[in-house]
């Protein structure tokens, strides 16, 4: 058991302990037809891949217990997720020497940027499972991304694809005036 002096360390600074998963996101909860859902990896890549939901399903999984920490204040600890690690997923892609970015695409036109380096760490998760049970349609089934290493805007939901590249090109809160890099350790909010 972590005493009230270890808790606070595994807390970002600014922010405050929430019990429950919140719900938050811009726009509706998109309705998917798990018949025509896939994922598509292009960009600079050396050939484009798509996998069916199935397909994706069927790839190395693994389960990740971590703390994540919001933009708006709130941290969660010790959540536990199931998934494909994205290290697993890129092990089916040949980038091009030039990718460095990764641009993250979701459903309803929603995207995420982050460094190959940041998207590659070991921690990082595409779930579809969470507290042991299929992850729920509010907080991004049938796929989401989770990043624990970064505020929980770049863990985006309902994710559908990545695109390669070799510049960065900010996503949807960052062009609305998010930090590019969100670190909830540097306090990283807005830009």
């Amino acid at each position: 058991m972590n005493s009230p002096t270890e808790l606070r360390a595994r807390i970002a600074p600014g922010q405050r302990l929430v019990q429950r998963l919140p719900v938050l996101h811009y726009g509706p909860v998109p309705r998917v037809d798990l018949s025509r859902w896939d994922f598509r990896v292009f960009g600079l890549v050396e050939e484009e891949l798509r996998w069916s939901y199935p397909e994706f399903r069927a790839l190395s999984s693994r389960w990740l217990t971590c703390d994540i920490h919001c933009v708006t204040t709130w941290s969660m600890l010790d959540t536990v997720w199931e998934g494909v690690p994205t290290r697993e997923a890129m092990g089916r892609v040949r980038l091009k020497p030039e990718a460095c970015y990764v641009l993250v695409h979701a459903e309803h036109g929603f995207t995420t940027n982050l460094p190959l380096d940041v998207f590659l760490a070991e921690d990082n998760l595409f779930a579809w499972g969470y507290a042991g049970m299929e992850l729920a349609p509010e907080h991004g089934w049938p796929l989401r991304l989770v990043v624990p290493s970064r505020y929980f805007w770049k863990s985006a939901k309902w994710v559908r694809g990545l695109e390669f590249l070799d510049h960065d090109v900010p996503g949807f809160w960052e062009r609305a005036g998010y930090h590019n890099e969100g670190d909830p350790w540097k306090e990283e909010r807005y830009g």
